[in-house]
């Protein structure tokens, strides 16, 4: 008696099981890794908007002392970068550096001048903006103010190294970045009693020539929402990948009990 062509057919069978722990192994350590930095990309955003408050919070306050020199090691950026602060002193015109920038403005360079405080000691003091690319620019660009002046502003930490993708040329006075160090260092001045901060000066309200002061843009980049939404976008894929993978398993078993 021949067989049915019904019998004759090979029955399914399941996957190896350790295959598929193998499998799911896979999946459940992949599913608590985008769920760790989806909870890692929330918690930066908690600080980003903590910080993003205390910075806002720092601008709009009263300008207050910067900070003396016993104070320079404790100075960071977390902690003290964008400060409204006043330094009186007199400026030294004969220690002008011009570093590249790119502004609402356009392109052009940022005039940093050392100051002499009243205590002897130095802060770099960048007046503001002069650009490039007008004729007879340099027509139109005041000297530092002379005798003991006040100068508000945001504190700024040093940007050592360079930027625009170029290092700092200090021997040829081509600066791509307010380098606080570098600077003092080109000019002679004791680094010992140079801050480690410059200071982007204020605007003067009424001040119709160059260099422009309050340029300094306070943003930061804020993704860590769209990078948690992702990283938890992929946890639940990995579930829905898990759930395909048991439910082709329970078919194929079910097929073969038949």
């Amino acid at each position: 008696m021949k067989e049915s062509v019904v019998d004759a057919q090979p029955m399914p069978r399941g996957r190896r099981p350790w295959v598929l722990a193998m499998f799911a192994g896979l999946l459940a350590v992949a599913f608590v890794g985008f769920v760790a930095l989806g909870i890692w990309q929330v918690q930066r955003m908690a600080w980003k908007h903590d910080l993003i408050a205390r910075v806002d919070a720092r601008v709009h306050a009263a300008p207050v002392p910067a900070p003396a020199r016993g104070q320079w090691p404790t100075v960071t950026d977390e902690a003290d970068a964008y400060r409204h602060v006043s330094v009186a002193g007199r400026f030294m015109p004969d220690m002008e550096s011009r570093t590249q920038a790119v502004t609402e403005l356009g392109g052009g360079y940022w005039s940093l001048v050392p100051l002499r405080t009243d205590s002897g000691d130095y802060v770099l003091v960048n007046r503001g903006f002069v650009p490039s690319a007008e004729r007879n620019v340099e027509a139109s660009v005041a000297p530092p103010p002379q005798g003991r002046v006040v100068v508000n502003g945001l504190l700024r930490m040093s940007e050592p190294g360079g930027g625009f993708l170029r290092h700092n040329d200090p021997a040829q006075q081509r600066w791509y970045s307010r380098d606080v160090a570098a600077i003092a260092q080109a000019h002679g001045l004791p680094a010992s009693r140079v801050a480690p901060f410059f200071i982007d000066a204020d605007r003067e309200a009424a001040s119709t020539v160059w260099p422009r002061g309050g340029l300094t843009v306070v943003k930061f980049r804020d993704p860590h929402l769209s990078y948690a939404l992702t990283w938890f976008g992929m946890a639940l894929l990995t579930l829905v990948a898990g759930g395909f993978l048991f439910a082709s398993e329970r078919r194929l078993r079910h097929d073969r009990r038949r």
